[in-house]
């Protein structure tokens, strides 16, 4: 009898195990506990979470992670789980409000340097050999020629460079700081300015016609690899698809700097769109990522959220991000497969959901419609509202996404909250009438605003039911329940007639064409300047058309596309190539 008890204690820790193993993979936006935006007048549409603008540095082996106006900030040693920090980084003198607005973070040594995004010249640069232990002092009371968007960059010899700008009128500027006062060495040199008229993508408004102000360029970033400086930037605006950041490639720290044709990180399509306004770090493998901004833009056109990219440099030096699959389950940095796409596939796209009550014209349907600006919402925050998902075949079922959103927030919730959490209880059926838990919280006291939950071990279900325990505040809503795997059935065929037509009235446009596919919910676009070189990805839903306005008006392109379902990827058309 012992032996038999021990035996099922056994097979049950096992099987707990294996429902919480270390999670090898990721998902973005990435899961953490944004706090919300501190200013009142930014949020008069309801309360809401937001940040942006961020910065990952790799410190002996730790990520450590800032964005705008979190009230301190985030440490991980696998890019998975990330510990909060509070601090907040002013000074009796500085604004209420704006505390690390866009922030600049750079290593020096073994010492690490934090500054805020100001003009005002009385900000201070933080200095950290501690940073895990939250241990800061300033180095420079006030930073006499401060900075929008600052960034600090360490070149290979030691000399110290900040890189700053934003505006829709004025470029990016460089200059040489001294080690040891960090004092301007010269003055500040032009780094760059936008040329819409030749680069599509800088346009200001998303893809379509809606242009009616000139450019936002910001975020400077730089990059050294292979004896070649990135300096990275983003635009055109931040409440945009089409929010990427750009890179121009120089010899020499302060320039001059060659453009690369395409942004080094876009997303325009999918769940989570826009890549702009970020930077690129190295993880203890020595593989590059990319982290930058994600558009929700809903309560405020400021409201974001990050998401991480894996990201490289090809034999000629040209630096790529890959955005493809972006908003999909990638592995981590520790596994063997790092930055790869894990090949699970969206398997509950428009599929049938119930739901145990509807608020207002939040529907049902908007909570897998793959668009992280509509959601669904319970009539309350209360115990047991819930939402289910019919998968439409019994599929494999390899991780889930639950993507929270703000409806109702309370009115008292202004920046950082470090005292709130969600539970729930996630439960899986083969016939939707016998239910078996699949995923507990019910105890959890974290904050999980992007939860995503990677199986120990697979399972094979049709229906998901998602119950609420607990809110950290407004009432239950969804604007992504997002279930990854495979439906076990065929790949999509081949695309058929896919056609690109590009014109001599304004080159930096294309419009694509392609049959519908009755066995493909999305398709991904791959295009670039050159054959080996299609870089940029589109993932366009339900539709058999994309207008794409994005071009270099002087380069030749090369497109392909890809069908997509529930069971993987098709056969790629054969690149075409479009003057």
């Amino acid at each position: 009898m012992k032996f038999f008890f021990s035996l099922l204690l056994f097979l049950f820790l096992g099987t707990l195990s294996s429902a919480y193993a270390q999670q090898q993979t990721y998902c973005n936006p990435i899961n953490l506990d944004y706090g919300y935006t501190p200013i009142p007048n930014f949020s008069e549409w309801g309360r809401h979470r937001a940040t942006a603008d961020p910065v990952i540095v790799n410190y002996k082996g730790t990520y450590i992670l800032f964005s705008t106006n979190q009230w301190g900030y985030w440490t991980s040693t696998d890019m998975s789980n990330w510990e909060f920090h509070s601090r907040l980084f002013l000074r009796p003198w500085n604004k209420v409000y704006d505390e690390l607005c866009a922030p600049a973070v750079g290593i020096v040594g073994d010492t690490v340097l934090v500054m805020g995004s100001t003009y005002e010249k009385d900000f201070t640069i933080w200095m950290s050999t501690d940073p895990v232990g939250n241990v800061w002092e300033p180095l420079v009371e006030k930073f006499e020629i401060g900075g929008w968007d600052p960034d600090f960059f360490t070149d290979d010899d030691g000399r110290l460079y900040m890189y700053n700008g934003s505006s829709n009128r004025y470029p990016l500027y460089g200059i040489e700081l001294d080690r040891k006062t960090l004092n301007p060495i010269g003055t500040r040199k032009e780094m760059y300015l936008l040329e819409p008229d030749k680069y599509g993508w800088q346009r200001f408004g998303e893809h379509m016609d809606n242009t009616f102000l000139d450019p936002f360029m910001e975020g400077a970033h730089m990059t050294k690899h292979n004896g070649k400086y990135y300096l990275q930037y983003g635009a055109p605006g931040t409440e945009f698809s089409g929010y990427s950041d750009g890179v121009i490639v120089g010899t020499r720290p302060l320039g001059p700097f060659t453009p690369q044709s395409d942004p080094l990180s876009m997303k325009l399509g999918g769940f989570a769109r826009g890549a702009g306004h970020g930077a690129t770090f190295q993880d203890n493998q020595g593989k590059y990522w990319h982290i930058s901004t994600i558009m929700v833009s809903v309560k405020n056109n400021f409201e974001r959220r990050l998401g991480i990219w894996p990201t490289g440099f090809d034999s000629d030096d040209v630096m790529w991000s890959n955005t493809a699959f972006g908003d999909y389950p990638h592995f981590l940095p520790d596994a063997e497969k790092a930055g790869e796409f894990t090949g699970w596939m969206l398997l509950n796209y428009e599929k049938p959901i119930s739901v145990s009550s509807t608020y207002g014209g939040f529907a049902p349907n908007k909570a897998n419609d793959e668009d992280i600006k509509t959601y669904w919402s319970a009539k309350t925050g209360e115990k047991r509202e819930w939402i289910q998902s019919d998968l439409g075949q019994v599929s494999t079922v390899n991780a889930i996404q639950i993507n929270y959103a703000d409806q109702d927030v309370d009115q008292d919730r202004l920046g950082k909250r470090t005292d709130q959490f969600h539970q729930y209880i996630l439960y899986h059926s083969l016939d939707g009438k016998e239910w078996e838990v699949l995923v507990d919280k019910s105890q959890n006291q974290t904050d999980i605003p992007h939860e995503y939950v990677e199986l120990g071990r697979p399972v094979k279900t049709r229906f998901l039911k998602l119950e609420n325990i607990h809110m950290p505040t407004g009432k239950f809503a969804i604007s992504g329940f997002r279930v990854f795997g495979n439906g076990g059935g065929a790949i999509p065929e081949k695309v058929n007639q896919f056609m690109v037509f590009r014109t001599e009235k304004d080159k930096r446009s294309a419009y694509l064409k392609w049959s519908p596919m009755d066995d493909a919910y999305a398709y991904n676009i791959y295009y670039g300047t050159a054959p080996d070189k299609l870089y940029t990805s589109i993932m366009v839903m339900g539709n058999n058309e994309f207008w794409l306005k994005t071009l270099d008006r002087t380069k030749t392109y090369y497109f392909t596309i890809e069908a997509i379902n529930e069971n993987g990827v098709g056969i790629r058309y054969e690149v075409l190539k479009v003057d």
